[in-house]
């Protein structure tokens, strides 16, 4: 299973609508987690949307090109500080 981090809003059904389509295969079933966050979480600094695609973009070209560190490795080091 791969992840696919993306935006969307919350209707007033209840009902996700994504900021952008989805790249991916069609017409499969996937499984979504939602991350909400808390009031006193959001920061009055708040990316922009093109800062946060940008970021994006950039993750996304780090792992298509394989510049990424194994997940095992992301925690080295810092239960030293």
């Amino acid at each position: 299973m791969k992840a696919v981090k993306v935006m969307a809003t919350i209707d007033e059904q209840g009902q996700l609508t994504l900021d952008n389509p989805l790249m991916i295969d069609k017409n499969r079933r996937v499984e979504v987690i939602v991350l909400v966050s808390e009031e006193t979480d959001i920061d009055k600094e708040d990316q922009t949307k093109e800062a946060v695609l940008e970021d994006f973009r950039q993750a996304w070209h780090e792992a298509m090109t394989g510049k990424t560190i194994p997940a095992s490795q992301l925690w080295e080091g810092i239960e030293d500080v």
